[in-house]
């Protein structure tokens, strides 16, 4: 149990520390919030630096064919902690725990294997909860555990219909994160809206898919849920892990394509795509899906398979194995890989010293003892006896991703705290553009917000924060922020949240006149083109 509990605490520590940090600018927004809550002061202060369980739900519906939604509340729940900021433990994290307790994977345990689950993870905290139906709604209620305490928060409702089961639960999601962190500031309308999207039928079909035990099921199911929701990342992921252990290649990168690059299991998605392409011989697009996926995360095992793929077009991959070196210099492969192209190369002497580092790493690694054997043999320089390939690095380490990408957002958040507020405001004002432009509404907010916090005077900060609250229905809000930032400065993102709201309200004359001050701050963005085409229509019919 220690070494489980070990690799488990490296898994997660360094997530931890990570976000704890990478949320410290977000946290600025409520500095002088004084809430109280179920959680403890202290636990709050965490805040989204904790690591949180979400455990499926009870089905108190007395409907064992909606036993599907005991783990869709806990998908929704997790992605929505995710991009909420918190770390929360993924289904494969779970059950891997329960395959180490010996535990099968439907289990449902009792409060006492619930906390011995949650330390056996090193969870901070847990969520348990329920759902019943009443006639064509549905109710959810769930708990938060704070497990080094053992103390429970009180419980929290959210209720609606059926068809709209996703947005019930983001609306839990909502409340929960409140239980954890009482400071927390983003709307619930935010979390909400990020479910509105997608469509019950089609997660049903998704959870069907990750949950069946039979690989054919599995496929059906999520077949039909990309039919159903045919932009439902989640959806085309698993499919496409699906497809890539059943070694369909063309089907699977054809799958990892449709995730979108917002999704958090992007990264992923493209390693698998750069491989699939490798072994259906696509070695161009290997090298493009691998190099895409280097540029956000330069990873060991990405650099070296972008070298494979360049290696295997008949290119000299020698610089891109040595970054792939560099990255991990543990990584015997990747000393082995290099040695292979050196001597390639005709650079006997340096292939010989990594064939070196390669046994001293793995010392029964056998084809690199008959390499070293035979390269060092008399009249090796000018032999040309066919060399071995370069080795693949074939499974994605998504734990090492994840920490490496949330260590890339503590040395953001450390560069943006050393900036002056102004500066600091316009940078996390840029980044929550940039989550805004990609559908990101909750983590566009969060960034928005704590741009306002660090200057409340920028004008591009509560011109984003409009068009966040328009996007949720939060029509009055939405004016407010527009307003407030024309009162700083003219901004062409405020004007066309007003043209819009007062399209809406059925003021077109209002409308026009906020469609003509965009118009001539940004004459070419295509949201000022398309509010004046409307505007237009509106007109010709004489409304």
């Amino acid at each position: 149990m220690a070494s489980f509990e070990m690799r488990m605490r490296r898994l997660w520590a360094g997530a931890l520390a990570a976000v704890v940090l990478s949320g410290a600018a977000v946290g600025a927004c409520a500095q002088a919030a004084q809430e109280t809550g179920a959680m403890s002061q202290e636990a709050a202060a965490e805040g989204r630096g904790r690591i949180v369980l979400a455990l499926p739900f009870d089905n108190r519906s007395g409907q064992p064919s909606l036993d599907w939604i005991r783990e869709a509340a806990a998908e929704v729940l997790g992605r929505s902690f995710r991009a909420a900021g918190f770390a929360p433990m993924s289904r494969t994290d779970r059950l891997y725990a329960l395959d180490h307790l010996g535990l099968p994977a439907g289990f449902q345990p009792s409060r006492a294997s619930e906390l011995k689950l949650a330390q056996t993870l090193d969870a901070d905290a847990i969520v348990v909860g329920s759902y019943r139906t009443e006639g064509t709604q549905i109710i959810a209620e769930a708990r938060v555990v704070n497990v080094p305490k053992l103390d429970m928060s009180a419980p929290v409702t959210a209720r609606g219909e059926m068809r709209d089961l996703v947005p019930v639960f983001c609306s839990l999601a909502w409340k929960l994160t409140k239980a954890l962190d009482p400071s927390y500031s983003v709307a619930e309308e935010t979390f909400v809206a990020v479910g509105r999207g997608v469509r019950v039928d089609a997660f049903e079909q998704y959870v069907r898919g990750i949950t069946e035990s039979d690989h054919d099921e599995r496929l059906r199911h999520l077949k039909k849920a990309v039919e159903q929701g045919a932009t439902f990342n989640p959806a085309w992921m698993a499919l496409g892990r699906e497809d890539y252990s059943s070694g369909q290649y063309d089907e699977a990168a054809a799958a990892f394509a449709k995730v979108d690059r917002s999704d958090p299991d992007a990264l992923e998605a493209g390693f698998y795509r750069g491989l699939s392409l490798m072994f259906s011989g696509d070695y161009k697009g290997a090298e493009a899906a691998f190099a895409e996926v280097a540029r956000v995360l330069p990873l060991g095992e990405v650099l070296n398979n972008e070298a494979v793929a360049i290696s295997r077009q008949g290119r000299d991959a020698s610089a891109q194995f040595v970054a792939a070196e560099t990255a991990d210099p543990n990584a015997a492969d990747f000393h082995f890989n290099l040695a292979v192209t050196l001597k390639r190369r005709g650079e006997l002497a340096g292939a010989l010293n990594e064939l070196k580092q390669c046994l001293k790493l793995r010392p029964n690694d056998a084809e690199a003892q008959e390499l070293e054997k035979l390269w060092s043999s008399p009249g090796m320089a000018t032999a040309t006896a066919v060399d071995p390939l370069e080795r693949i690095v074939r499974t994605f380490d998504a734990v090492a991703f994840r920490q490496a990408a949330v260590m890339m957002d503590q040395m953001e958040a450390q560069r943006l705290g050393s900036l002056p507020p102004h500066e600091r405001a316009v940078k996390l004002a840029g980044q929550a553009a940039d989550y805004l432009d990609r559908g990101l509404l909750l983590e566009a907010e969060r960034l928005y917000l704590a741009a306002v916090v660090a200057d409340s005077t920028l004008a591009d900060g509560h011109a984003g924060l409009a068009e966040v609250r328009e996007r949720t229905g939060d029509t009055t809000a939405a004016r407010k922020e527009a307003e407030r930032a024309l009162a700083l400065k003219p901004s062409a993102q405020a004007y066309i949240v007003l043209g819009r709201l007062d399209l809406g309200e059925n003021h077109v004359d209002r409308a026009a006149k906020d469609a003509s001050a965009a118009s001539a701050l940004q004459p070419a963005s295509p949201a000022v083109q398309e509010l004046n085409r409307q505007i237009a229509l509106r007109l010709s019919r004489g409304q």
